[in-house]
């Protein structure tokens, strides 16, 4: 793991690319930052946490990191320790975790729940909407106070790089790290999704995905298919994370529009702006 400081004293903002080693903006973002030469504000930490995995091109060596929190200083794999030791160095900051995915092109936001610090920095980073995953988050970092998870794009894709060193630059401004006015950055109205349940994937060759993320799926529509079996909405759902062969067992969630971050812009980067609750799916 890969810890730089900028800055006098003890951080409270962290930033972690490298949680996954086949996801490579994050790191990109973080070693970016680095040789820009930051004049910073308030002390922050950037971190590649799984440089091994990196290095070998893969999304992790013996366990997914992202699944082995809190871990353990004598846990029997790498990322068992390695968990451990990411969490004792971002104890009490503000995170950010960058990531990538095979299930939609766009940035978007994920939070345990839809709490104060999400509510005043999420709108100020260029995402298309705001996940709240809790349920599923068992041992992933975002299950953890503070912590805010970024899906910057495609995985691999230069798109995704550049949109997680952006972002990146984006947080650093909102949170007070670097300098800059908050009112140059975007704040725009976020819909806020809830994920409900996964979505099971039979056994079979050929996976497709018929729908797109974040768009609702009316009940009766055929959404996707393992082979030749059509899998059909039952209910009416919002599709997030859906991709052919994102997961193993799972094609992704269907989820619901539970609101959104609306109203006028909040005074600044520590005030909360509103959330404006959704009636249904």
């Amino acid at each position: 793991m890969r810890v730089e400081t900028l800055g006098d004293g003890e951080p409270e903002v962290a930033i972690v690319g490298g949680i996954h080693g086949d996801e490579p903006c994050g790191s990109t973002a973080i070693e970016t930052l680095l040789d820009a030469d930051l004049a910073v504000e308030r002390p922050v930490k950037l971190i590649i946490a799984n440089e091994k995995a990196r290095a070998r091109g893969v999304r992790y060596v013996e366990e997914d990191l992202n699944r082995a929190f809190p871990g353990s200083p004598d846990a029997e794999t790498h990322e068992g320790r390695l968990a451990h030791e990411l969490l004792s160095e971002i104890r009490g900051c503000e995170i950010l975790s960058l990531h990538s995915t095979q299930s939609y092109a766009k940035p978007f936001a994920l939070v345990d729940t839809v709490d104060g610090y999400a509510r005043s920095t999420c709108p100020y980073l260029t995402v298309e909407a705001l996940v709240e995953t809790a349920g599923y988050s068992d041992g992933r970092l975002i299950s953890y106070p503070n912590v805010i998870e970024l899906e910057c794009g495609l995985q691999q894709s230069e798109t995704a790089a550049e949109n997680a060193i952006q972002l990146a630059r984006e947080f650093l401004v909102a949170t007070g790290v670097v300098s800059g006015s908050t009112e140059r950055l975007r704040y725009h109205p976020l819909s806020v999704f809830r994920l409900d349940q996964q979505i099971p994937k039979p056994a079979a060759d050929k996976y497709e995905v018929f729908v797109e993320n974040f768009e609702r799926v009316a009940e009766g529509t055929h959404f996707a298919a393992a082979d030749d079996e059509a899998l059909v909405a039952e209910y009416p759902f919002y599709p997030i994370l859906l991709s052919a062969y994102g997961y193993q067992n799972v094609f992704g969630y269907a989820g619901s529009l539970i609101g959104r971050l609306d109203g006028e812009p909040p005074a600044g980067p520590n005030a909360t702006g509103s959330l404006q609750t959704e009636r249904g799916r």
